[in-house]
């Protein structure tokens, strides 16, 4: 399994670079938590299967953009270590769009785990 883009992004981005074709992105994104590397989105998920919606309000600098609103998954239904995510289009079902790593979490059941303002980062990597 690999951390990343999902195929259609991915290939979505390249066409519109390098064939000039439009490139829309999702209305909205929803985060969900993984105990595992997700694969292409469902694998590893957290027992905790709530999305939860993320803003990126500010445009994208350097090739890394970051949550503009903090994210907070209350009342957690499982004792894990939480250390993936991915992004969704939907709350529910809907498109995989990304994934990548957070710092190991061990949660307990019943508690909350929260991602601050600006601690979401999303980065490609850009030529020096």
């Amino acid at each position: 399994m690999a951390l990343g883009l999902s195929a259609a992004n991915a290939n979505a981005i390249l066409n519109a670079l390098c064939r000039a074709t439009a490139f829309t992105g999702p209305a909205a994104l929803w985060v969900k938590l993984h105990v595992g590397d997700p694969g292409t989105g469902s694998a590893n998920a957290a027992g905790h299967t709530t999305r939860i919606q993320a803003t990126f309000g500010s445009a994208a600098s350097g090739g890394a953009i970051s949550n503009t609103s903090a994210l907070s998954w209350s009342n957690v239904t499982a004792a894990e270590d939480y250390t993936h995510f991915s992004v969704w289009d939907a709350s529910t079902a809907g498109n995989f769009q990304f994934s990548g790593t957070i710092s190991a979490n061990a949660m307990q059941v019943g508690d909350t785990f929260q991602v601050a303002v600006g601690d979401l980062d999303v980065t490609l990597p850009v030529a020096a």
